[in-house]
């Protein structure tokens, strides 16, 4: 039976596609998927509008929005977008940067926000693991290889003695790099000059894979950049249906990744990529079966370290607790 209609928004993925389509069912719930041109429309809407129930949201964007009195959403421990950010970090070859350490003194661009999603956990993790701290360095804020709207609709906190600029819209952080203008990028998106090769650019850690390996290895943190939020008020009153959303993006993330799985015996042929089937294993081989996990038991130590960096890096006014920011009836999942 049909309890109520619900809008809810994502992006293109193959985790949520079964969804989508209607292969897979949220039970009791007649549901309409909405996307997006890009990731951060989806987001806007929800923020700016409150355009839908149910809605993928950025960790950082969702966390900025409990800093206010009365905060709109509470999260489920749905994570569609996951991503190990060692490679994220980009570097100008000719400015003397081999090692983390370098970084400190330097000019370092950042996608979109002060504190976009891949940009808490690198600045995190080489504050923990290489004492390289925010404010050793001078950020500057735009958009890459394509004109940018600035992300108005979110707060903008930057905390004291961090030196921060914003660009206009039309300047190419990647142009930057590749010119000198700036030594170093943090970007979930990887700039034209690196996917085009430049010699005059190249990562950080150009063994990025191994180097994310191996601190997954350490920490056991798998990190978090997208997270499923709903409005309190649907929180609030249908507590049932909840839970059946979260149980439906679950399914639709289970089956596709049983397909995976499965399709291993034929090598993939299916999809176009090479070596699938190597990596499908070498996947699970590092990281388990259930290599992409929802619910909170199997995320603690990755949404904890979200918690803790969105925090120290002054991007939120307080350290939140996991029992704050998610809905209380799947704090067991």
């Amino acid at each position: 039976m049909i309890d109520r209609k619900l809008e809810i928004a994502f992006w293109n993925y193959d985790r949520t596609k079964l969804l989508a389509d209607g292969t897979v069912k949220i039970d009791g719930v007649d549901a309409t998927f909405h996307s997006g041109r890009i990731v951060t429309e989806i987001f806007e809407a929800m923020i700016r509008q409150r355009a839908y129930d149910v809605s993928e949201l950025g960790m950082t964007y969702f966390l900025r929005t409990m800093d206010v009195e009365d905060p709109p959403f509470l999260a489920i421990p749905v994570f569609l977008v996951r991503s190990f950010r060692h490679g994220a970090i980009y570097i100008n070859k000719a400015r003397g940067i081999s090692r983390p350490e370098d970084l400190a003194g330097r000019r370092i661009g950042e996608l979109a926000l002060y504190g976009h999603d891949a940009g808490v956990m690198p600045k995190g993790i080489l504050s923990d693991d290489y004492g390289v701290k925010p404010e050793q360095s001078r950020w500057i804020i735009g958009g890459i290889d394509f004109p940018m709207e600035p992300v108005d609709f979110v707060p903008h906190p930057v905390p004291s003695g961090v030196e921060v600029e914003w660009t206009d819209k039309d300047v190419d952080l990647g142009w930057m790099l590749e010119n000198g203008e700036i030594d170093a990028l943090i970007s979930a998106d990887v700039p034209k000059c690196i996917l085009a090769r430049s010699p005059k650019v190249g990562r950080l850690f150009e063994n990025y894979e191994m180097v994310e390996c191996d601190y997954y290895r350490r920490t056991g943190i798998f990190p978090i950049m997208h997270t499923v939020v709903v409005t309190r008020g649907l929180a609030t009153e249908k507590p049932h249906l909840v839970k059946a959303i979260y149980n439906g993006f679950l399914e639709a993330k289970q089956q596709m990744a049983d397909q995976y799985v499965k399709g291993m015996t034929f090598n993939n042929m299916t999809v176009m990529l090479p070596w699938l089937t190597k990596l499908i294993g070498d996947n699970r081989d590092v990281l388990g079966d259930d290599w992409w996990p929802y619910g909170i038991k199997a995320n603690r130590l990755a949404i904890d370290a979200v918690l803790r960096y969105h925090y120290e890096q002054g991007l939120t006014k307080r350290r939140f607790s996991i029992e704050e920011v998610f809905v209380s009836s799947l704090l067991e999942t």
